[in-house]
């Protein structure tokens, strides 16, 4: 291991009843890459924060360049090299991308009326695009670049403030894979120019390719400190959640039955052009595959009546019938577990409760007054059922974990009694425990006859996790794959264009 720059000893956090972090110790280099995994609520995000300076340890101490202290600041964090690249994005879309690096710190010009000198503050931000292998100017408006750009401009932003170690919080959660790759290519040269990196993902295949070392935490503790050669996806699966994860594919308990939603000829309004024809059984889960752009959530909104059919015909037990409002659809027993749950599944600051019974307030109504007693025995047996992990359901759902608040969206259709359905990207942003849980209750639902389209980036999902797939590229099917031809080359071979025979 590199000369350690920074070290954390004995590091423990304590809220009321509970202990957040347990006896932390752990050491970066210059030049490393030290991935950080564990479940969520492992206590990743209070660790970053302590080293941010946002808040302070309850025990332990904090040593940079030999030099320790109790606690961090902001600013003795940012003095001391450390700089974050955050999962949610920091920037003024307004701004131009140089004004973005040097926001606060720009170089100014003139005698009593001084402004900003826009030629100095570009040349000063072109050569940490050049070091980041940029493809756009420093002068280029940050409202017109890409969510990979836009990380660009944040790691720009943390060289310029001579940052000596960077910390990536779920860098790729959003990225395709072109763009995931481009990135993990930046942390190689991050690395090689000496910059060190805390690397903190769910997808563990890129903590394999791009960590010197890996600390491992749960339930608050350090349970492992994996070397290079002893980093594998199946030794951190074990020591995240404390157990062997089973293979993925768990095959259902009956053959499928009829169609339940077929589509015939179906056009929308992303490439109106092209036609879709698929059909989901009963008791099947249906992965539906494709490269970013090809038009799965846009045929799963207009599925979901969020946009309008623009042709064709969409069936339910064989009988067409028009979906043309999400509440229409919900009354068919057709719900959507949307792909950014945050903004279009949740209302965040609502109580899990209240977000639970939000789509079925009439059935838990008396003379037009809302039964509490009611709701609140709803939310109590659907957190049973789903282990929502919140001592109570009057907690905000915006306070927890990404796999909770994925049950909490769940929760609420499981309560309505579903017939069809459709995941987009299920298990973005959650930890392999939370996968598991969620993976065992989709077939527990399909097992129980209720038929799922499975929307999913991630290929070890649809071959996991599918009893069939269909492929669409650019707005339409390109081909089905049944259970015994499912591989990554089969799946990508139809992605890109390639009619199956």
């Amino acid at each position: 291991m590199a000369d350690a720059f920074l070290k954390v000893t004995g590091i423990s956090k304590d809220y009321p009843g509970i202990r957040a972090l347990d006896d932390i110790s752990f050491s970066v280099g210059a030049g490393e890459v030290v991935g950080l995994v564990g479940e969520n609520g492992a206590g990743k995000s209070t660790l970053m924060k302590i080293l941010g300076g946002v808040i302070a340890p309850s025990a332990g101490s904090i040593e940079l360049d030999g030099i320790a202290t109790d606690r961090l600041t902001v600013g003795g964090s940012m003095r001391g090299g450390i700089a974050f690249v955050h999962q949610e994005l920091n920037l003024f879309e307004n701004l131009t991308v140089a004004a973005n690096i040097f926001i606060g710190r720009e170089p100014l010009k003139g005698g009593l009326l001084r402004l900003i000198d826009e030629p100095e503050l570009n040349r000063r931000a072109a050569p940490y695009l050049k070091q980041l292998g940029a493809d756009f100017e420093p002068g280029t408006p940050v409202s017109t670049l890409s969510l990979a750009q836009m990380q660009l401009v944040e790691i720009a932003k943390a060289l310029s403030l001579k940052a000596r170690l960077v910390i990536m919080d779920e860098p790729t959660s959003s990225l395709t894979a072109s763009e995931t790759e481009r990135l993990l290519i930046i942390i190689e040269r991050l690395k090689t120019d000496g910059v060190a990196v805390i690397l903190i993902s769910h997808r563990l295949a890129e903590i394999e390719r791009s960590a010197d070392r890996v600390v491992v935490l749960r339930d608050g503790k350090r349970v492992a400190e994996l070397a290079r050669q002893d980093i594998h996806a199946e030794t951190m699966i074990r020591h995240m959640i404390g157990r062997d994860l089973k293979t993925l594919y768990r095959p259902p308990k009956n053959p499928p039955g009829k169609p339940v939603l077929e589509l015939i000829d179906v056009k929308t309004g992303y490439r109106p052009e092209q036609t879709v024809n698929l059909a989901v059984r009963q008791g099947e889960i249906l992965g539906l595959a494709g490269l970013v752009g090809s038009g799965r959530t846009e045929l799963a909104r207009t599925i979901f009546g969020l946009d309008r059919l623009r042709g064709g015909e969409i069936r339910m037990d064989g009988a067409a019938t028009i979906l043309s409002a999400p509440g229409i659809a919900i009354s068919q027993g057709l719900f959507l577990v949307p792909e950014d749950r945050k903004r279009s599944g949740l209302i965040l600051d609502f109580p899990i409760r209240d977000n639970i019974t939000l789509p079925s307030l009439d059935t838990h109504a008396r003379r037009g007054l809302i039964d509490v007693g009611s709701e609140e025995a709803e939310a109590l047996r659907q957190r049973e059922r789903l282990d929502i992990r919140a001592k109570r359901t009057t907690t905000a759902a915006g306070a927890l974990s990404g796999g909770n608040q994925q049950k909490v969206v769940l929760a609420k259709w499981l309560s309505m009694a579903p017939r069809v359905l459709i995941f987009d990207e299920p298990t973005r942003g959650v930890d392999v425990g939370a996968k598991s849980e969620i993976y065992r209750l989709m077939r527990e639902l399909s097992d129980h006859g209720v038929a799922i389209l499975m929307i999913s980036s991630d290929m070890e999902e649809v071959i996991g996790v599918s009893d069939r797939v269909a492929v669409m590229h650019e707005g339409r099917i390109s081909g089905f794959l049944e259970r015994n031809e499912l591989s990554e080359k089969a799946i990508l071979s139809l992605a890109v264009g390639r009619i199956a025979a």
